[in-house]
C-alpha cells in the first residue's frame, strides 16, 4: 500500500498512547536524519525509545535525545535497560510522521 509520509502501519508500544518507555540504549555512533520527522544524535548518547515501527519499516524505531524526538534507525542503538516487557501493537496514526 502506499503510505505516503507514513513510514509503517503498525507500531508496538509499552501503553496505549505510545508514552511510556520501552527501552534506553547508547548511540553506537553519529545520526544526522534526512528530514525534521528524524532525531540527531552523536556517539555515546543516551536514546530513548517510546516505540518501534512495524511492518514496511521495521529498521526504524521512535525516540528522544534530550527535548528532541523522532525516527532513527534502531540498529545505530545498543540496548542498555529494558523499561517495559509487554508491547501492545497498534495502528499508526497520520501524526506519528509529521513534524512539529
Amino acid at each position: 500500500p502506499d503510505l505516503g509520509r507514513r513510514f509503517a502501519e503498525r507500531k508496538r508500544c509499552a501503553d496505549l498512547e505510545c508514552s511510556m518507555l520501552m527501552c534506553r540504549g547508547k548511540a553506537m555512533r553519529d545520526f544526522k536524519g534526512p528530514d525534521c520527522r528524524f532525531v540527531n544524535f552523536k556517539k555515546g548518547e543516551a536514546v530513548y525509545v517510546y516505540y518501534k515501527l512495524i511492518g514496511d519499516s521495521t529498521e526504524l524505531w521512535a525516540g528522544s535525545v534530550g527535548s528532541d524526538f523522532g525516527y532513527f534507525p534502531k540498529d545505530l542503538l545498543e540496548i542498555n535497560h529494558n523499561y517495559s516487557s509487554e508491547e501492545l501493537e497498534l495502528p499508526t496514526d497520520e501524526t506519528d510522521f509529521v513534524c512539529f
